[in-house]
């Protein structure tokens, strides 16, 4: 049994050895080494107001993609007609009246050739229902030659009128007039949008360097000067080739149509011209659409010669027409030219792939100023050969041999 000592507390009993035995650990959370740092919760309130900043902004960055999209748009619109806009506010223009002007002669010229075309179709599907019954005549009787079948153009028509599928269009169609409304209308906002910004861009165009270069050191001032200088140059080359490209497409197509007797055949022109050119990927396939339908109106058989025809030119656009202005005006390798056109469509859809070239273009031209080259060693594999070839090749020696004319020097063999 333990001694106490007179206060009743237990008394520690020596041990058999005369040493003092050990003393227990403090249980946990006791002691003043067991509290918690003094900078855990402020780590943890600053981690948890960085999530939360985060999620903010993909939240804002996710809604406001539309309008970020539509700024940069504009901004490149705004590169395009700044050389216009400068050179008739140089001869005393005021440069909102110069940006008005310029985007009126645009305007006007959109919306006549949009309802030029918008004419001609209303005019070509007018012609299509009013010859639909001939057209059906025609079928039934190549079917009822060649099959030995009994068909009438009233019993097709009644069970077409008749079919489940052709009920469910009609529906289908009345429920979506709202949902086609609503996409022009927003359509329209988002152009009306586009064009707001570029007239500021265009009008307000020095003021915006101004209030760029103003919070920047001088050097840094002189850079993004030269960079907007050099995306202006870049922006308009690429308007500027595509256009000429488009001029070049049009008054080819043009004269075939022209030939084939198609009506209507400068509107599909210009078509042609435009949507070929300033529409990437599938514009060329979009444009030749609408002349091969028209065409097929006329005579089936045209519509063959169409399609041979725009896939010809494309080959000839793509292989030489195209190589030779694009290095006069945006001077880009045709395989990083389609490289940025595909990357600008991943990422933007096809705003990217219109913007792609010409920002490339930019950027391509902005580092080659800190890009140091030097001169290329005259080696044979710089050309292309190998090293330790001697004499001709095999379509040189093939060629003398055809020409009949002996190898002299040091390309004739050696006489015994």
């Amino acid at each position: 049994m333990a001694r106490t000592d007179e206060t009743g507390q237990v008394t520690p009993q020596a041990s058999p050895l005369g040493t003092t035995p050990p003393t227990r650990p403090p249980a946990d959370g006791a002691g003043s080494n067991a509290r918690m740092p003094r900078w855990l919760p402020r780590a943890m309130v600053l981690a948890l107001t960085l999530f939360a900043v985060f999620q903010l902004g993909s939240w804002a960055f996710h809604e406001l993609t539309g309008l970020l999209i539509n700024i940069l748009i504009a901004f490149f619109l705004a590169l395009a007609i700044e050389p216009a806009v400068s050179w008739m506010a140089a001869r005393g223009m005021r440069r909102g009246l110069a940006t008005f002007l310029v985007f009126f002669t645009v305007t006007i010229a959109a919306a006549g050739f949009v309802t030029l075309l918008g004419s001609m179709l209303a005019e070509q599907i007018i012609k299509i229902v009013e010859d639909f019954p001939n057209y059906l005549d025609s079928v039934i009787n190549w079917v009822n030659t060649h099959f030995h079948t009994d068909l009438k153009r009233v019993d097709v028509q009644e069970g077409l009128l008749r079919s489940d599928w052709l009920r469910s269009y009609v529906q289908n169609s009345a429920t979506g007039v709202l949902d086609v409304s609503t996409q022009v209308l927003g359509g329209l906002f988002q152009l009306l949008t586009i064009a707001l910004f570029s007239f500021y861009f265009a009008a307000d165009g020095p003021r915006l360097r101004r209030a760029i270069c103003s919070v920047l050191p001088p050097a840094r001032q002189a850079e993004v000067l030269r960079a907007w200088e050099i995306a202006v140059n870049k922006t308009g080359g690429y308007l500027y080739s595509r256009g000429l490209m488009a001029l070049i497409s049009g008054v080819a197509h043009y004269i075939l149509l022209q030939i084939l007797d198609v009506p209507n055949a400068p509107v599909l022109a210009v078509w042609v011209g435009l949507v070929s050119q300033f529409i990437p990927t599938i514009g060329t396939y979009l444009a030749g659409a609408l002349p091969m339908l028209i065409a097929f109106t006329v005579e089936p058989w045209y519509a063959l010669w169409v399609l041979i025809f725009v896939v010809i030119y494309q080959q000839f656009e793509n292989y030489m027409l195209q190589p030779k202005l694009t290095s006069k005006t945006v001077d880009i390798h045709p395989a990083v030219a389609f490289g940025s056109v595909v990357a600008g469509t991943a990422l933007l859809g096809a705003v990217g792939a219109l913007i792609a070239i010409p920002a490339v273009a930019t950027l391509q031209a902005f580092l080659g100023a800190y890009v140091k080259r030097y001169d290329v060693t005259d080696d044979p594999r710089v050309h292309g050969h190998r090293r330790g070839e001697s004499g001709p090749g095999l379509f040189m020696r093939a060629r003398e041999l055809w020409a009949g004319r002996p190898r002299t020097g040091a390309d004739s063999p050696t006489e015994r």
